[in-house]
């Protein structure tokens, strides 16, 4: 696999569903440049997620940071029901104090090496319970019903990360995924800018490089060269909102000359970085 897909689009901060669906799917592995919630209410299902998989059990939360590639394995012979939520990295950033922090359940996933969280019992859970009153809401037709969900959800935030900093949730480990695999997704995605070839990557984690090639297609479903390549894409679009340098954002994420990266980075964005950096800064100068 050469190209991952973007799927999904928000237009705004924050956005709430709720599907239920049994037809067949074939979901490819795809990305979002928003963080992604979703709360498994019912199925089989087997979630991948940068290359870890969880087989998720009713009620089960899962989060999915921007940029992180992933993909479900659905059996259609059941229903697949699932509440989702999109969110913007703003939209959390906007609930952070000095006293709390909304986002502190995606901070300890990232540290956890763990992108699922499990209820460790639903009938005493006071989260449980808000996951019940967010699933509610949604046939809750009247005045301002979507404001309401909003606050509903908000609620479900707080109880979120209450039972996360008092430890009422498991991170879940992943059940089938090769060590070594992911030991080598965490040093690439920390050292995007290093050497990264596939002779480097098989030296510092002392296995061949045949080896180590079809272990992380067979774990990840995309190639090793493919995945570094589009990492490296996403982090320097990530890189252009901020002040830096389009030739200095090049060589930070990994590529060797301009003209390199400007094609990779209009193939799959379509325009160029810097294109992309002077759309943001007219739209920053509208505001």
């Amino acid at each position: 696999m050469s190209d991952y897909e973007k799927r999904g689009y928000l237009e705004s901060a924050f956005c709430l569903f709720h599907l239920t669906d049994q037809k067949e799917q074939d979901f490819q592995f795809h990305y979002h440049d928003f963080d992604k919630i979703i709360i498994f209410i019912e199925g089989n299902v087997d979630y991948i997620i940068e290359g870890k998989s969880y087989h998720l059990n009713p009620y089960d939360i899962i989060l999915v940071n921007h940029n992180e590639i992933h993909k479900p394995n659905i059996d259609h012979q059941v229903p697949y029901d699932r509440i989702i939520v999109y969110l913007s990295p703003q939209f959390i950033h906007s609930y952070k104090t000095a006293d709390y922090d909304l986002s502190e359940c995606f901070l300890r996933s990232r540290k956890s090496h763990s992108n699922v969280l499990r209820i460790h019992s639903l009938e005493k859970s006071t989260l449980f319970h808000a996951i019940m009153n967010l699933e509610n809401a949604f046939a809750d037709r009247g005045y301002a019903n979507e404001l309401y969900r909003q606050v509903i959800f908000l609620e479900f935030m707080i109880h979120l990360n209450r039972a996360v900093c008092e430890n009422h949730l498991d991170y879940l480990k992943t059940n089938t995924c090769h060590e070594k695999i992911i030991d080598i997704l965490a040093y690439i995605n920390a050292n995007l800018s290093d050497d990264l070839s596939i002779d480097a990557l098989a030296n510092r984690f002392y296995i061949s490089k045949y080896h180590m090639m079809r272990l992380f297609k067979q774990h990840t479903g995309y190639s090793v060269g493919s995945y570094i390549n589009h990492k490296r894409l996403l982090s320097a679009k990530e890189m252009l909102k901020l002040e830096y340098p389009v030739t200095q954002i090049c060589f930070d994420c990994g590529f060797k000359d301009y003209s390199t990266f400007s094609r990779a980075f209009r193939k799959l964005f379509g325009s160029s970085p810097t294109e992309t950096k002077a759309g943001k800064q007219r739209f920053e100068h509208i505001l």
